[in-house]
Formats: C-alpha cells, structure tokens, sequence
C-alpha cells in the first residue's frame, strides 16, 4: 500500500481527483463577486464656475474697470481676496488678504461679489464655501502714437525727344532726385 501511494503520487499521467467534489483533473480558480461601484472621493462637493477656468479669466478680464487714481499713480499688482460662497453659488463676502490700495482693492471686491458658481448637490446640507482668487491689475497698453503722415511722394515725368544721329546724353542731375531712365525707340 505504500508503494502504491509513492506510485501514484509521482504517475505523470493526471489522474483524476475530486477537486471541489465535482471530479475535475485541474483546479478552477474561485470567482470574486462583482466589484462594487467607486464612491466620490470628496463627500462634499466644490463649486465650479460655469465655463471653467477660461471662463473666469474672460469674465475678469470683461468687468474689471482700472480705478482713474491707479491709473494717475500708474499702480500696478495683484489683489489676493478670500470669498464665501453660499449653497445656492452667489458670493456672499469677500475680503481683501494683499492689496494695493488707490482704489482697486475695491473694484476687486466688486469683480468678486459678481461672480456666480454652479453648486452641486451636497445631500440636502447647506454648506459655506471659501475659496481665494487673484485678480491682477495692469496698466492699459497704450496705443502707439500715429506717425506723422508723410505727404505722398510726387513724380515728376520729363519727356524730351532726340533727332536721329544725335548721340544720348543723359539729363543733368537735380539734387533730391532719385533715379532716370532714358527709353529709346
């Protein structure tokens, strides 16, 4: 009986054993139930403004009015505000973190108070966003100032005719004058 356990255990040819009561010659593996389905990761989630970044910059870039005392101290910067956003996306305070003063620290309060947010549903719970925003202020580029027009330049046309025979001398030279041409027929 022993020999024939070592016999049987070192036979190359399969044999076949129950594997799971159902007599197969190789193991199947075991399945894994379905995965479950991801959860958001964020319980809470952010408000978006509609459009997206792009969206914010162009309407920034649309409303803000440079105040006329930065513009006569030429103030240049940035302004850092934090803001509160309420459940329904409309800013509901805003304070200035770094200014510049001459007024446009005001004008981005008021760029900020504008602003409206598309906010997802958080379960029925109202929730106080804050967020912060930059807003930069830069001088206007000014327009170039138009070059002083230049009259057109005249053409003065001279038209002289020569006897046969006679050999071509060319005009004299004026100063100012650019170039001449002599056409024979």
């Amino acid at each position: 009986m022993c020999m024939y356990f070592f016999s049987c255990f070192f036979d190359a040819a399969p044999q076949k054993e129950l594997y799971g009561g159902i007599g197969q010659t190789t193991p199947q593996p075991i399945q894994k139930p379905m995965s479950k389905e991801k959860k958001d990761k964020n319980f809470i989630k952010k408000p978006i403004y509609e459009g997206g970044p792009r969206a914010l910059k162009a309407f920034i870039g649309q409303n803000l009015r440079y105040p006329k005392a930065a513009l006569e101290e030429k103030i240049e910067g940035t302004v850092v505000l934090k803001y509160s956003i309420d459940y329904k996306g409309k800013v509901v305070d805003a304070k200035v973190v770094s200014g510049l003063g001459h007024g446009c620290d005001e004008e981005a309060i008021r760029l900020a108070r504008m602003l409206k947010f598309e906010v997802p549903r958080t379960r029925g719970v109202k929730v106080l966003f804050h967020k912060d925003i930059k807003i930069h202020f830069r001088l206007p580029k000014q327009k170039p100032q138009p070059a002083k027009k230049i009259s057109a330049s005249t053409v003065q046309y001279t038209y002289t005719e020569q006897k046969k025979g006679t050999p071509d001398k060319p005009a004299p030279k004026k100063d100012g004058e650019g170039y001449s041409y002599t056409v024979s027929f």
